[in-house]
Order: structure tokens, then sequence, then C-alpha cells
């Protein structure tokens, strides 16, 4: 059983130069490089392809040298109305 994920790795577009730095480090390989906008050729740019896969562990972040990944935090699924336990009765 896994630890539920707490943060995702966002890449900004923009900073990304498609070094390719954060798909080495990457443990679970959910990053790849991939061309922008369905275009057969062009510049490359980093892309989560895999977000169930990724556990959160903010190597790409760390280790991007343009600071174009940040992790943003993800919802834990918690029920909104845990059950209720009965208080404990009279001594008997």
């Amino acid at each position: 059983m896994t630890a539920p994920r707490k943060a995702l790795p966002v890449i900004d577009p923009q900073r990304c130069t498609g070094c390719g730095w954060c798909v080495g480090v990457c443990p679970p390989h959910v990053l790849s490089l991939q061309v922008q906008a369905g275009a057969r050729f062009g510049p490359k740019r980093s892309v989560l392809h895999d977000a169930p896969g990724c556990t959160g562990c903010a190597l790409c972040a760390v280790r991007c040298p343009f600071d174009a990944i940040r992790m943003v935090r993800t919802r834990v699924n918690r029920p909104s109305n845990p059950p209720a336990v009965a208080p404990p009765g009279p001594p008997g």
C-alpha cells in the first residue's frame, strides 16, 4: 500500500527549457519530454504524464536548474462525516 500523495509537480512552460534533468531524477518515471501543442517537431518541455503514479517526492522540483517546477498540494479524500463512536457506558 502506498502513502497518499500530498503534492504534484506543476511545470511552468515559460521557464522550462526541456533540459530533462527532472525526467532523469524522477524515481517513478512519471515525467517526460514532449513537443508542445501537438506539433510533430519543435522544442520539448517537461510534462507530468502519469499523475496517479507520482509519489510527490519533489526531486524534480529540487533538481530543476530553472525553477520551472513547483509542488502543489492535492486534497486527500477523507470522509466528511467520520463514523460516530458510542461513548463508553457506565462501568459495570
